[in-house]
């Protein structure tokens, strides 16, 4: 489970590549520091790919930014082992943090919602929906929107979607 979970055989993310680089939330700094960024080979695969599609409708547009995954192993992912706030879920390897592009195209989240890319994040939120995401966690101070039963607004999330793919 997302929430209870493990991860066999995962795969990392590189820190950085040409449509995406990666964030370190806790540190606030580029590249997300490598214990970080793994997940199934399956999310890491959707991931890529949704860049790739992004940055082909939006060549001008600056990499999009990455936050945490799951741990090599997985399993719990909170505040003591992670830092910060911690995540509930990204325990198995489905689950992914992508920052909103940002208006003034900084490497780095937005700290306030009217720093988001509105169209370009929900082109964002859209490909994933496309690439099967089975939930999306977006922030309730945007005005994001997808099918009711996958895109859901929740706190904690006004910087960033929180996508989760089929295991």
């Amino acid at each position: 489970a997302p929430e209870a979970g493990r991860l066999d055989r995962g795969v990392q993310l590189p820190a950085s590549g040409r449509g995406f680089f990666t964030w370190d939330p806790v540190l606030k700094r580029s590249p997300n520091r490598d214990w970080r960024r793994w997940g199934t080979d399956e999310l890491v695969r959707t991931v890529l790919g949704v860049l790739r599609e992004y940055h082909r409708l939006h060549p001008d547009a600056p990499r999009v930014g990455i936050g945490d995954l799951s741990l090599p192993e997985g399993g719990y992912f909170g505040a003591e082992v992670s830092g910060g706030i911690g995540h509930a879920s990204h325990q198995n390897g489905l689950d992914v943090d992508v920052y909103y592009p940002r208006l003034d195209g900084r490497l780095r989240p937005p700290r306030h919602p009217d720093q988001v890319d509105v169209a370009r994040s929900q082109t964002l939120l859209d490909l994933f929906v496309d690439a099967g995401a089975t939930v999306i966690y977006t922030g309730p101070s945007l005005p994001l929107t997808g099918p009711p039963e996958i895109i859901q607004p929740l706190v904690n999330h006004d910087n960033h979607l929180h996508v989760r793919i089929a295991g």
